[in-house]
């Protein structure tokens, strides 16, 4: 093996004798390599024991007398060396010599370019590190992970091709330089990583310390395209101090004043980030910018600052509204949060480093990270301040009475929102929190599928997909039925993979579970079964399944958690079933398939549809070369969609409903953004228009959730008028409640005069005592959902009767509704009343109508089959 072996050194003088020893005794390795030490001023010895061996092996000496720092060593010790062959270890004997024939193997056989001696692979192990050592070297795998594909980026133990070395930048510094190599052309380089045991030192002290751990977290940001640094970051965090005397200055006068929230904090925010920017520009990023002002950097940095001032209004919302702290503090810990998204936006968006060029593989990679991570907190924050849907309220009803199942939807929505508020308490964070953890489920399988399709970058933009596209942000927000089976439908997608494609019994387990758990969520899962019998059938490989047992018994697990819907039904007439059943088969038609495709292009985004269209025709058209994978894809993607299509020629159908029959397909999607060898034209025109799409996206979500909760100055809430502002309306029902109760001495029957959706949202938010007695529609012989099951019933009564509208027309004789003035008693007129906020904000006008007393349902009523109107 001839090959040049670079052991750096710093105070090692009671390891070099046993180390050499142990590395010229190994007979594997033959007698043409030499050992290259490369002491970085050493005050113990270390270079006098080295120039004993010399004289009787193969050894040489570099003594550096500038600043101790690994890489230099090591790119000091590669340059003396003569052979083109470079394994690099450490002195303190962590590393196995054993393993040195292992790592140097594939490189003299033209297999790989670089090995590295793994820890964290299947064989590999760490052995006497404390506790918080190990933690860091885990936790510095695991950011590297996020650039490159190998499990033990900071590992010292390695070999390379000599050539690779001159990629690496003169101004590389640092303890981690395989971290260098691996991003000069990770694209192109072969890499090997083989497992080692790793021993903690048995002489001498580490030379690692907090400034070597920031230097490698400074190396790690830079090889990802920002301009961190410290020098960047002290002179942005001086700037942004003196930014925060202008914002604090400016918000503090305003809300003196008795200025809104939300323009208070929007406009201190515009002064400051303008303040910011200027010096920010001429400053701190001075040595990333010429100097003059550029549009497009600009035009960057409003993005970036849109992006921090909404979030901005999420923690400041947060703070003031769940946790009760004042405005005149909160703004602070509001502002930290806002410095944090301003200076990670400006160090890789709009101070991004260009010298030397980064992948665009790479800058998607991070672009993933940075936006996945933004909408988790979006969520996070948001999910605690924003009021409930009337969706949401409804589906918390189910929680108030746990079943088996009900009539419009399997139970899965209920059992989470029943655990949620169980934990968290009766508020709109326990209520959500189910389908935040729903959220992080399907990333994770979708990411877990798509790495197995493609491959691991691929992965990382599926779910930056997933995050940006309307059905998958909304998923992971709104505790809806959707939640549970978009993570279902992600899982059941991995698992049909990994048993129909890679041939794994035990993913059978998998695929019964989450095919159970799915259509416990949603029937519509019951699709990918259908999609699965047909691939089964058409595939040759998988047909196979069908005569084996495990197909079966994960049907059978499926069909035993399904079993509390199919109790329910079989007690209720199967109403839920014909319900569902006479959904999609309406008894009028209705050609509504550009409808559905409106619907499409509304759940993944204009430029989400027209990339389904292509990732589809790349499907067909790679068919033979990727057979089993390609009719994988085109089967659990065009079966659930060929029912829709089919269906939509003959009714209309919700516009959500498509929306988790992407997710096969969103793989593809992401796949073919960096295939610019494969698709020249598509790939680019991809990438260029999912970056403005993904843009748009994300400040449409924040806009809407800032809109909600605070207000954006200027823009008045007509367009939440009927569906939104519940907790005050409820308020002020309560206090008509309250005024009837005074005048006639006893408590009215409130009834919401639609669907579902108003006696929901009032039951959710009644939290004054006594509790309003709510009903529904169905008083009246309406079809009232779940309702109908609550309260069948209703006796004749004198109590009198508050009725509540979303609209005028709802309480007006004749309307949708129904004919009830009959049923009441001495009706009075329709009357509203204005819903302000605190800050004298109008939200919306409340409808209301009250009666003396209920005559009794004069109409015969069933459980519906068939419902329209919320």
């Amino acid at each position: 093996m001839r090959f040049s072996l670079i052991i750096p050194t710093l105070n090692e003088a009671g390891n070099i004798d046993p180390l050499l020893t142990s590395i010229f005794s190994l007979d594997n390795l033959g007698d043409q390599f030499e050992v290259i030490i490369v002491d970085d001023s050493s005050t113990d010895g270390t270079p006098d024991k080295v120039k004993k061996w010399q004289d009787t092996h193969n050894v040489r000496l570099i003594e550096r007398h500038a600043r101790p720092d690994l890489t230099a060593s090591i790119l000091d010790g590669t340059a003396a060396a003569k052979y083109e062959v470079i394994a690099v270890m450490d002195a303190d004997l962590s590393h196995p010599p054993e393993r040195l024939a292992s790592l140097i193997q594939p490189i003299l056989d033209d297999t790989h370019d670089i090995t590295i001696g793994s820890r964290y692979i299947a064989g590999g192990d760490t052995i006497g590190w404390p506790f918080y050592r190990l933690w860091l070297s885990r936790a510095g795998g695991w950011l590297a992970r996020t650039i490159c594909d190998v499990n033990d980026a900071t590992s010292g133990f390695f070999a390379f091709r000599r050539e690779l070395i001159k990629n690496i930048t003169e101004n590389a510094r640092g303890y981690k330089i395989l971290l260098e190599l691996l991003m000069t052309g990770r694209e192109q380089l072969r890499v090997k990583e083989i497992p080692i045991h790793f021993h903690n030192r048995l002489h001498g002290s580490s030379k690692l310390s907090l400034s070597h751990h920031l230097t490698y977290l400074q190396q790690l940001i830079t090889l990802a395209g920002g301009t961190v640094s410290f020098y960047t970051a002290s002179r942005f965090a001086m700037v942004g101090f003196l930014g925060v005397f202008v914002d604090v200055l400016i918000f503090q006068w305003m809300t003196g004043q008795g200025i809104s929230l939300a323009t208070a904090h929007i406009s201190s925010f515009i002064a400051a980030a303008s303040f910011n920017y200027a010096l920010n520009t001429k400053w701190s990023f001075r040595l990333h910018h010429s100097g003059h002002l550029h549009w497009s950097q600009f035009s960057r940095f409003l993005i970036v600052g849109i992006f921090a001032m909404l979030l901005r209004g999420a923690v400041l919302a947060w703070l003031v509204y769940t946790w009760n702290i004042s405005s005149e503090w909160a703004i602070f810990p509001a502002i930290i949060a806002t410095a944090i998204v301003n200076y990670l936006g400006s160090a890789f968006y709009v101070f991004p480093r260009t010298k030397p060029a980064v992948s665009t593989d790479t800058r998607w990679r991070i672009a993933a990270v940075g936006i996945v991570c933004f909408v988790i907190l979006l969520r996070l924050v948001y999910m605690s301040v924003a009021q409930l849907i009337p969706d949401e309220a409804y589906y918390w009803q189910y929680a108030q009475h746990m079943d088996l199942s009900f009539f419009d939807h399997p139970p899965m929505v209920a059992w989470l929102i029943w655990l949620g508020t169980t934990l968290a308490g009766q508020n709109e964070f326990g209520v959500r929190i189910g389908a935040f953890l729903c959220g992080l489920i399907a990333m994770a399988y979708l990411y877990a599928l798509a790495r197995n399709l493609y491959d691991k970058s691929t992965a990382m933009r599926s779910v930056l997909l997933l995050a940006i596209v309307p059905f998958g942000f909304a998923a992971g927000l709104a505790m809806t039925p959707d939640a549970p089976l978009v993570a279902a439908w992600a899982a059941t997608l991995y698992y049909m993979e990994r048993a129909l494609l890679a041939n794994q019994n035990r993913a059978w387990l998998g695929v019964g579970i989450a095919f159970g758990l799915g259509i416990l969520s949603k029937y519509t899962l019951g699709l990918l079964g259908i999609a699965a019998l047909v691939f089964a059938i058409l595939d040759p490989v998988a047909r196979r399944w069908l005569l084996r047992p495990h197909p079966y018994v994960a049907v059978l697990i499926a069909l035993i958690l399904f079993s509390p819907v199919i109790i329910w039904n079989m007690e209720n007439d199967w109403a839920s079933f014909l319900f569902q059943t006479n959904r999609v088969g309406k008894a009028h038609h209705e050609f509504a398939t550009p409808k559905l495709m409106l619907q499409i292009a509304i759940m993944l985004t204009p430029v989400g549809l027209v990339a389904a269209i292509l990732a589809l025709r790349s499907v067909f058209l790679s068919y033979p070369q990727t057979a089993r994978k390609s009719l994988f894809i085109g089967i659990f993607t065009g079966v659930p969609l060929i029912v829709f299509l089919i269906a939509s020629t003959f009714g209309s159908l919700r516009f959500h409903w498509t929306g988790p029959l992407w997710l096969a397909l969103i793989p593809t999607m992401a796949w073919m953004i960096g295939q610019k060898n494969i698709f020249k034209n598509i790939s680019g025109w991809l990438s260029t228009a999912w970056q403005p799409m993904i843009t748009v996206s994300l400040l449409t979500y924040a806009f809407i959730l800032h809109y909600v909760t605070l207000g954006i100055p200027g823009l008045p809430y007509q367009f939440l008028s009927e569906h939104y502002f519940w907790r005050e309306t409820t308020a002020e029902v309560e206090k008509i409640a309250d005024e009837i109760r005074q005048t006639t001495g006893e408590a009215p029957i409130v009834v919401g005069m639609s669907k579902w959706s108003i006696a929901s949202a009032l039951a959710f938010y009644n939290n004054n005592h006594p509790t309003l007695d709510i009903r529904s529609r169905n008083l009246f012989g309406e079809h009232a959902a779940m309702y109908s099951f609550w309260y069948p019933s209703e006796s004749p009564t004198n109590r009198p009767i508050l009725l509540i509208g979303m609209k005028r027309q709802a309480l007006e004789s004749g309307s949708a509704e129904g004919d009830f003035e009959r049923m009441l008693i001495k009706s009075g007129s329709v009357n509203t009343r204005e819903i302000y906020r605190y800050d004298g904000v109008l939200l919306r006008t409340l409808y209301y109508r009250t009666a003396e007393g209920y005559r009794g349902n004069l109409t015969s009523s069933s459980i519906p089959v068939s419902v329209e109107n919320r």
